[in-house]
């Protein structure tokens, strides 16, 4: 009989030529534990999706309870389901008043797609402005809006009339003009290697969206929900953006994204044509369920308040390390190395002693830390303490 390993290189479609191939059995909370016995504690949340940690149990609960109701009824929109309704007003309650209404997908990728046939059909233009080394998922639109050319080129042509500026300089915006439909960015750049942009430079591109109406869009699929210290990582600038999208984290672990706009926006897609945005599982009842229950746990947990505290004892435990400097929001975390080669080696090694880290897709010097919110300051001591004897030993080989 063939083993799992096997029948993965097999039969497993491929995403690179050197996959981890972690075989994991089990997960909580910050842990996972491999078929090999090992106990490994994720500090990369499932790349930002376990927010709240693998298996919280009321998220197990909210599950378990809805699969006594039902599954699948039918395509979005047009039954009345108790948990899209329940999850639609929960998250409009964490969000500024005119983002009221929420269009429920099944991913980050297919949440911008939805975003930006929405400024199209509410502003009637095409051009779209968005930033070099954003990264906004691998389908056929939200490619076209990602910032690398690396991973553009196979695949070209793809949508027309996309531009591309440096995030966070202010004297790039002035691309936006009046054939400008949306300008969409991620809040804080995340395959960039957590990049960040100032207060100033979000009011300057609020404020030439509004000069010629166009649409701005924020990406909060990896720093939403509670990862940067508050819900929404927008709220550290003072800005309301057009439409929001999200995913990852929003699931506590299952499959669900969502563009949230106005009602008034959103009404667009019901006419001329009708049924100008459909998905047969957007919003699926399990994960409606599920997302609610991790709104709950972030608020009644009191997750939030806690981050920027955790987030300062990573820093200060593995900046005795040497390493070149560390980028962050919350724990939205990048620690530089000085190569890719350097990391690549401590990442390695901090596996086999038990300790998930990554790197970025545009920054590949640099460590990638998002553990779950739940992280206890022991387990983050423990964590660091396997790094730093990886960034020893690798730099004894050297």
């Amino acid at each position: 009989m063939l083993t799992n390993r096997q029948l993965f290189q097999s039969h497993l479609a491929q995403t690179s030529d050197a996959p981890l191939q972690l075989e994991i059995e089990s997960a909580e909370g910050v842990y996972l534990q491999g078929a090999n016995g090992q106990q490994y504690l994720d500090l990369i949340s499932g790349i930002a999706v376990s927010n709240i940690g693998h298996r919280h149990p009321k998220v197990i609960s909210a599950i378990q309870e809805q699969l006594n109701h039902y599954l699948h009824l039918m395509v979005y929109g047009e039954y009345i389901q108790a948990p899209q309704v329940k999850l639609a007003h929960a998250l409009a309650a964490t969000l500024p008043e005119k983002l009221d209404n929420v269009y429920l997908v099944n991913s980050g990728s297919e949440a911008v797609e939805g975003a930006l046939k929405l400024a199209k059909r509410c502003t009637g233009k095409t051009k779209i402005v968005s930033c070099y080394n954003a990264y906004h998922g691998s389908s056929h639109g939200a490619l076209s809006v990602c910032g690398n050319e690396t991973l553009k080129q196979a695949y070209r042509p793809l949508i027309p009339a996309i531009e591309l500026i440096n995030f966070g300089k202010l004297g790039d915006l002035g691309c936006i003009d009046e054939h400008t439909a949306a300008v969409i960015v991620e809040t804080i750049q995340g395959e960039a290697g957590v990049r960040i942009a100032s207060q100033d430079y979000f009011k300057a591109l609020r404020a030439k969206c509004d000069q010629y109406e166009c649409m701005l869009i924020l990406d909060e699929i990896q720093c939403g929900y509670g990862r940067t210290g508050k819900f929404w990582a927008f709220e550290h600038y003072d800005i309301i953006p057009d439409i929001v999208v999200c995913a990852k984290g929003m699931g506590g672990g299952m499959p669900i994204g969502a563009f949230i706009s106005s009602q008034k926006h959103m009404k667009s897609l019901t006419h001329d044509p009708v049924l100008g945005h459909i998905s047969t599982f957007g919003g699926h009842p399990l994960s409606a369920a599920a997302a609610l229950a991790t709104i709950k746990v972030i608020q009644e947990e009191n997750l939030m308040p806690n981050v920027e505290n955790k987030a300062e004892l990573f820093k200060r435990e593995l900046g005795r390390h040497g390493v070149k400097t560390i980028r962050n929001q919350g724990l939205m975390m990048a620690v530089e190395f000085e190569s890719f080669h350097t990391l690549k080696s401590v990442i390695d090694e901090a596996i086999l002693d038990g300790v998930i880290t990554d790197w970025f897709l545009f920054c590949d010097h640099s460590m990638r830390i998002a553990p779950p919110l739940t992280i206890e300051n022991e387990q983050i001591l423990e964590a660091c303490k396997v790094i730093g004897k990886a960034i020893q030993r690798v730099r004894g080989k050297v």
